[in-house]
């Protein structure tokens, strides 16, 4: 059986970001810095959601100037 795809918001992407940032903040107060394995896993998943939210911020500002503007032509 195929895995179920998710759709998440550009919004919602943006929540899970700064929380993530937070935990990295949070991580470094708590002494969680010195944990490499924990770090390089929490700036993985940073830099997946990041990209996830860029894709998406980019998609939808595409998609409302299409629907204002019409589609590019040439």
């Amino acid at each position: 059986m195929p895995a179920a795809t998710t759709l998440t918001s550009p919004a919602e992407l943006r929540g899970q970001l700064q929380l993530l940032e937070q935990e990295r903040a949070l991580a470094g107060l708590e002494g969680l810095a010195a944990d490499a394995h924990y770090m390089a896993d929490l700036r993985d998943e940073i830099a997946s959601t990041r990209a996830a939210y860029v894709g998406g911020a980019v998609t939808e500002i595409a998609c409302l100037r299409a629907a204002v503007s019409g589609a590019l032509l040439g």
